[in-house]
């Protein structure tokens, strides 16, 4: 049976994770349709152009994305302490961005003058916003739900246009982190819709390469890679970019040329600081999806997690023993 989201998601546990959504119709999310011969390519934008738009204004990361034919990846940061941080001020122009909101809202955001018990109930409100900015669910909910609507405007039809909500996976350690980011921004190349990880449309790997040839510098709206662990630590994944464009150039590569240790004497040296063997390494940023079910991590970061979340049996432990010893 399935597991409520407040079982899946806990900061207490980790901050990291991967969320995915998929079409529940035949008919594609983007891409070309070649049974009904129309074109749904332009949809790719409507949902790039969605995920910067709520990475500006959530207190959530992104990570890595990936836009698919039928469906699209997310890998998502929970940046709780950003949000405590803004003002009622900045949570309520946030919000405003995305949602009406209250005739109260709207009067405190252009400085009008309330009462105490109109000012009372808006920060109320701000309050629930508040932390609202910093729910995957919702950050979600604001992503698929206007796609969903300008799809079925655009098909001329009614319903469901999303298989589920979301589903999502807790990525425990940094060994999770950078292979399920991996898998993420390899997936048009082992779909065989790009050939090399810079040539993915509508993809995150994409969009950093190209930001640091033009601009050298990291996209505003990606959650930045600030180096390897130290302290103190700022803000950001705890990699080198540069590592980690290595990483997802010779994972392509490898996928590519379908050898799969065929080039292990040019091995990044992120493989070696994180701990992740090649065998292991190539399992999970090829299937991560098939491999890891709720938590993927080491085995007693998924005990930790489980513990933490109330399960009563601990998922994953057999494929952690497996992929993450």
């Amino acid at each position: 049976m399935p597991k409520p989201r407040k079982m899946q998601v806990s900061l207490d546990a980790t901050p990291y994770y991967h969320c995915t959504s998929r079409c529940v119709r035949r008919a594609f999310l983007c891409g070309f349709d070649t049974v009904t011969n129309k074109d749904y390519e332009h949809r790719r934008q409507w949902v790039e152009d969605r995920i910067h738009l709520l990475a500006e204004v959530f207190c959530v990361d992104v990570c890595a994305y990936a836009v698919m034919s039928n469906h699209l990846h997310l890998v998502l940061h929970i940046n709780q302490h950003k949000a405590s941080t803004l003002s009622d001020l900045e949570v309520c122009q946030r919000w405003h961005r995305l949602y009406k909101g209250t005739l109260l809202t709207q009067q405190f955001e252009q400085g009008k003058a309330l009462t105490q018990a109109e000012l009372e109930a808006v920060k109320a409100r701000i309050e629930v916003w508040r932390a609202q900015l910093h729910d995957i669910s919702w950050f979600m909910r604001a992503l698929n739900e206007p796609i969903a609507r300008m799809a079925n405007a655009e098909d001329n039809c009614t319903g469901s246009f999303w298989e589920s909500r979301f589903t999502s996976q807790a990525l425990l350690d940094e060994k999770a982190l950078a292979a399920c980011m991996a898998y993420v921004d390899l997936n048009p190349v082992r779909a065989k819709m790009a050939a090399t990880p810079e040539d993915s449309e509508h993809t995150s790997i994409k969009l950093r390469v190209a930001q640091v040839k033009n601009k050298k510098q990291q996209p505003t709206t990606l959650y930045p890679f600030v180096g390897n662990p130290r302290q103190p630590m700022p803000e950001g994944l705890p990699f080198k970019l540069a590592d980690y464009l290595e990483l997802v150039d010779w994972t392509g590569r490898v996928i590519r040329a379908n050898k799969r240790g065929a080039i292990n004497a040019d091995l990044p040296s992120i493989l070696s600081r994180i701990e992740l063997p090649i065998t292991e390494w190539l399992t999970l940023a090829t299937q991560f999806e098939q491999s890891v079910s709720t938590f993927a991590g080491s085995e007693r970061a998924i005990r930790l997690a489980a513990e933490v979340l109330g399960y009563k049996k601990t998922p994953g432990v057999g494929l952690a023993r497996r992929l993450f010893a």
